[in-house]
């Protein structure tokens, strides 16, 4: 097997100077993603992992520079060659403060631009090894997780002492906190990150079905199963396992799991052939497992079985320090995905969001932020926020006064006003006297 090619990302409207430089690359043995808009882009980069990323600066809508400051916050690692037909001192002094690490001038030849990708290639390698995954304080991200607040360190803390081993890690929080990002930070960013990480929600999957999904199952095993199939346990073999909703497992699916993490082998339903697995577990719960484990419903013995490593995730409540963070994290996601831009909000709307307790935590921040963006002309405000973030008074109903009797008081106030004077407070109130007795009755 030879050596994984390099994945380079170029962005350029120009289709022509796109082509041109695919061409160049692949002679080169480069392996390319082509985007035409800093928008297509940030989508190749949220699923796609990228060596190197080559962008023009003069572009529609969302400039070069814009990209490439964008990808200097998230992808502090991956180095960025930007593409420039203006090469003035400023313009080249304003590229590298962006993050850039190095730009080429049009037109170019192609020893130039092998030069200019071979000279960031190394950069970026020189770049890993000054940087490790380790996070600092002095880090805004892990993985795809943000923060900077003190419980947000000691999960990340967490997962440097357990992505290089396999130990099986419990992950606790309240729905909504992000505990499948953590056992994705878990998975990828250690020596195993190239073997397959499997998601699979125990509480979505019926119960009669869910020892055949994880262990697989034999032809004629049960009504419906019409061929051998392998399950989520074979299909992560080698990598990382993540079980969600834990605690909603049958107990005869707990059995098979503590027969799995004890003995690292599985059985198929239908079958007597036992098989081998060497995979890591995470599972996840937002449920009280002990409190479970006192009704009879979950094992004791499978409990300690799977918190050889426990994280407890903070609900968004307890970690508001990192609401600035997550708002600017989704802003910018959601901005490029629904307006073509990058977006700002203002410091009042952030207030609200920092003053609101969150109860969904950050999935329900997500969804606000989703949502606000859609609403907003231009720089979120308050107003383009979702109604139950905002603060609002309750008055209890004994304050309110029927329509009539309220009317009736309005009138008696400006009889007071006009000393009396009825055609004075007819005029006022732009009715007739008739009816200003009628209001007073």
């Amino acid at each position: 097997m030879g050596l994984r090619k390099e994945n380079i990302l170029l962005v350029d409207d120009d289709i022509d100077i796109l082509e041109l430089l695919q061409r160049h690359l692949h002679s080169l043995d480069y392996h390319t993603y082509k985007a035409v808009s800093v928008k297509e882009a940030l989508y190749i980069l949220k699923d796609t992992f990228i060596d190197l990323l080559i962008t023009d600066i003069q572009m529609p809508e969302v400039d070069g520079l814009q990209l490439v400051k964008f990808a200097d916050e998230h992808y502090p690692e991956m180095p960025k060659l930007v593409v420039t037909g203006y090469p003035s001192v400023d313009g080249a002094l304003e590229v590298i403060k962006s993050g850039a690490t190095d730009y080429l001038t049009k037109p170019f030849t192609k020893n130039e631009l092998k030069q200019a990708v071979q000279k960031s290639l190394e950069s970026g390698a020189k770049r890993k090894k000054r940087q490790p995954v380790s996070t600092t304080g002095k880090s805004n991200g892990y993985a795809d997780m943000i923060g900077t607040s003190e419980a947000f360190q000691k999960i990340t803390d967490i997962i440097d002492r357990v992505k290089n081993n396999k130990a099986t890690v419990l992950v606790q929080g309240e729905s909504g906190t992000g505990k499948e990002l953590v056992a994705r930070a878990i998975h990828y960013s250690g020596k195993f990150s190239r073997a397959p990480f499997v998601a699979v929600n125990c509480g979505a999957i019926p119960e009669n079905l869910l020892e055949a999904e994880l262990f697989g199952y034999t032809k004629g095993a049960f009504t419906g199963a019409n061929e051998n199939r392998k399950g989520f346990f074979q299909a992560s073999d080698g990598g990382t396992l993540f079980l969600d909703e834990i605690g909603s497992a049958p107990l005869s699916v707990q059995t098979k799991l503590l027969r799995a993490l004890q003995e690292k082998e599985i059985t198929k339903v239908g079958s007597r052939k036992v098989e081998s697995v060497n995979i890591r577990i995470v599972a996840a719960t937002n449920s009280n497992l002990l409190e479970a484990i006192q009704k009879k419903d979950f094992r004791e013995d499978l409990y300690y079985r799977l918190t050889v490593v426990e994280i407890n995730v903070p609900p968004l409540r307890e970690r508001k320090s990192d609401i600035p963070l997550l708002v600017d994290k989704f802003i910018r996601k959601y901005g490029v995905e629904y307006k073509d831009r990058l977006m700002q909000i203002s410091p009042h709307a952030l207030q609200v969001l920092q003053r609101y307790h969150w109860p969904g935590n950050i999935r329900e921040l997500e969804n606000s932020i989703q949502r606000a963006v859609i609403m907003s002309d231009g720089s979120i405000e308050v107003k383009d926020l979702p109604e139950n973030l905002k603060f609002k008074i309750d008055f209890p109903d004994s304050d309110f006064l029927p329509l009539r009797e309220m009317q009736k008081e309005y009138v008696k106030k400006v009889l007071l006003h006009t000393e009396g004077n009825k055609t004075k407070a007819a005029e006022i109130l732009q009715i007739d006297r008739k009816t200003l007795r009628d209001k007073l009755t």
